[in-house]
């Protein structure tokens, strides 16, 4: 989490302001789940499909083969070739596109309000009669490798990055890349991709979420005349994927040709579904603000401008994963300054959040940075058909949005001190360095131009 907004606003009341526009729930005979969520400030629509499958549902020889899906789903159905998807949603004044997340892929348009059923139309199309073609799967194929070539392999700290991950997770699924491996992506064949459409693609394993200038009884209807024909699939029970538990630091080297030196670290923390105690999740969300909640935050103020010992640091967790996840600290060293020296800086500031408390009105400025700067995501049809489909979709309630910030207010500073004492410690801790090679003649220019977007 990264907050760049200022200012005092912790009294700010984002439950009436979300709450102005209530949420709808309707659920279809055949097992699809519709949410609804009525804004009216613009006749505009946003309209997401949202599936319960993504990289962490996949086993070993078929990685990545979620988002190779993603992509085939734009080749054409028995009823729409290939490229007519897009055509039509822009001949209705729309845009669209999907991604692929580890727990999640999700496929959306924002269209005028009078074309949704345009919408729902084509997305139900593809639920169910989407045209897998031999031709278009082994062309599509190379596209995926290509992809993973220039953003990936070409990529030095999103090699790392992935490198990193795989050595941070010894058995759980979140080791893979969302991609996939490459020898696995050269090895998928049609079955393989039949196989997870018939199985994933149906309406009891999807979400429809719409946000906009409508009525949740029309947007019901509508999903009944268009999703609610189809037929459901016999899902597989899910079997558990519990991570080993660690015991030690884990630490790694990587040597690719590069510009800049980087430096992750991650500690294994849990998340807000199955953990035991609730409060955990959100008080590690208020120790990341600590740490990189704008530009008065620790590491910012003392490691980039302070000391000058980083060029950038950043700070990541998502509560919302499936999975029990990490907490990542990124970092690049200042010019002068090594990775070694930059992560005994980071320890540092690690060791002093388990040593003392932060203060009431430390805790107090970022509490008010994170609930404005989710009172600003509310303007955004986009983003909070987003919240809602994702919150549904890794299996916590969507009403979950609406206790965001009431958890948030509650963290106090001897829980930040319990999670960080109780997580942030050696044992759950992964570290990975970048060590840069020399870029030679054979280096591309891609990499070498995102190398510099990536030291911002």
């Amino acid at each position: 989490m990264s907050v760049k907004i200022s200012g005092l606003m912790l009294g700010l009341p984002l439950l009436a302001i979300a709450g102005q526009f209530e949420v709808s729930e309707f659920k279809l005979d055949n097992g699809l789940k519709v949410l609804v969520k009525e804004d009216h400030r613009a006749p505009v629509v946003v309209s997401q499909v949202w599936y319960r499958i993504g990289s962490s549902y996949e086993h070993d020889g078929i990685t990545g083969i979620s988002h190779m899906l993603e992509h085939m789903m734009f080749k054409g159905t028995e009823h729409h070739p290939a490229g007519e998807f897009s055509r039509i949603i822009a001949a209705n004044g729309g845009s669209e596109n999907a991604f692929t997340g580890e727990d999640f892929t999700a496929y959306f348009q924002s269209l005028e309000k009078s074309r949704l059923e345009v919408s729902f139309k084509l997305e139900a199309d593809r639920m169910r009669y989407l045209k897998l073609d031999e031709v278009e799967f082994a062309k599509e194929r190379e596209v995926v490798l290509e992809e993973r070539r220039l953003r990936t392999e070409d990529q030095p700290r999103d090699k790392t990055m992935e490198l990193f991950m795989a050595l941070a997770f010894s058995n759980g699924p979140y080791k893979n890349p969302v991609i996939g491996w490459p020898e696995d992506i050269k090895e998928y064949t049609l079955s393989d991709l039949q196989k997870w459409y018939r199985q994933w693609y149906a309406p009891n394993n999807a979400t429809v979420v719409v946000v906009g200038d409508v009525q949740p009884e029309a947007v019901h209807d509508l999903a009944q005349k268009y999703f609610g024909v189809l037929a459901p699939s016999r899902l597989p029970k899910l079997k558990s994927r519990t991570e080993l538990d660690q015991t030690g630091l884990r630490r790694m080297i990587v040597k690719r040709p590069a510009k800049l030196p980087f430096l992750v670290m991650g500690y294994k923390v849990p998340v807000l579904k199955g953990t035991v105690k609730e409060w955990e999740p959100y008080a590690l969300e208020v120790l990341t603000g600590i740490l990189d909640g704008g530009n008065g935050a620790r590491l910012p103020s003392r490691l980039v401008r302070g000391k000058e010992i980083a060029a950038e640091a950043n700070v990541g967790y998502n509560l919302y994963s499936r999975l029990p996840t990490l907490l990542t600290i990124e970092a690049v060293p200042a010019q002068g300054h090594d990775t070694a020296t930059l992560e005994q800086a980071l320890r540092e500031e690690i060791r002093q959040l388990l040593e003392k408390p932060v203060t009431s009105e430390e805790l107090a400025q970022v509490k008010a940075q994170v609930v404005a700067h989710k009172v600003y995501e509310q303007d955004s049809g986009f983003y909070q058909a987003m919240e809602l489909g994702m919150l549904e979709t890794v299996g916590l309630s969507w009403s979950k949005a609406e206790e965001y910030v009431d958890k948030i207010k509650a963290v106090t500073p001897e829980q930040v001190q319990a999670v960080a004492r109780k997580y942030l410690v050696e044992d759950r801790l992964s570290i990975a360095y970048l060590d840069p090679l020399l870029i030679t003649d054979g280096t591309t220019t891609a990499e070498t131009l995102l190398e510099d977007t990536h030291a911002r």
